[in-house]
Order: C-alpha cells, then sequence, then structure tokens
C-alpha cells in the first residue's frame, strides 16, 4: 500500500487541524497504520498508531489527550484529529504502515504559530 498525507497548514496555537492518509495498492483494512512527525533538527517522534480494524490506538506521551487517530477503511484513508495545537506540534507529518518509518510516502507540513 502507498500513503500519502495530507491537510496539514500554518495554524495558531490552540487551533484544530485534521490530517489524512489517502492508500493506495493492497488493501488498506489490511494494515495498522501510524503517524509519525519529525522536525528539522530532532528525532523523529512516535504520534499515534491504529489498528487495522481501529478498535485498538495507542499515543505518544506529547499528544495523548490532544489528537486523535482514526479511519475509515471504506474510504481508505485514516485521519489524525489534532486538537490544542502547540508551536512545538510543527513539524512535517507522515503515515506509515504500522510504525514502520520506511514505508512513509509524502508528507505534510504542520507549522503552529505562537
Amino acid at each position: 500500500v502507498q500513503l500519502q498525507a495530507s491537510g496539514g497548514g500554518l495554524v495558531q496555537a490552540g487551533d484544530s487541524l485534521r490530517l489524512s492518509c489517502a492508500a493506495s495498492g493492497r488493501p488498506f483494512s489490511t494494515n495498522h497504520l501510524a503517524w509519525f512527525r519529525q522536525a528539522p533538527g530532532k528525532e523523529r517522534e512516535f504520534v499515534a498508531w491504529i489498528t487495522s480494524r481501529g478498535d485498538l490506538r495507542s499515543y505518544g506521551d506529547s499528544v495523548r489527550g490532544r489528537f486523535t487517530i482514526s479511519r475509515d477503511n471504506t474510504k481508505n484513508t485514516a485521519y489524525l484529529q489534532m486538537n490544542n495545537l502547540k508551536p512545538e506540534d510543527t513539524a512535517m507529518y507522515y503515515c506509515t504502515k504500522s510504525r514502520d518509518f520506511a514505508s512513509r510516502g509524502q508528507g505534510t507540513q504542520v507549522t503552529v504559530s505562537s
């Protein structure tokens, strides 16, 4: 499956954004999915993960309680709802198969101004 993230943008602290991850290729519904982010000069950071059926989720400590991962297997799309954004959320965001960062496709930039 090939993945492409979209929906990023420039927002102010406290705003919300919803990222989308569109999949093509192998049946989307058989893959667990994850979101990672990476800011310039910083380590890659795990953001969120969801099972293939959407029945289990996990989150990174820095986003838990503010971000929600979901998916719609009928649309071959996963989502990352980001609320109460902070400047430290500024990064390029990628969706991946399970937690395999090498499987990422095109990312989407999120920039949060203070």
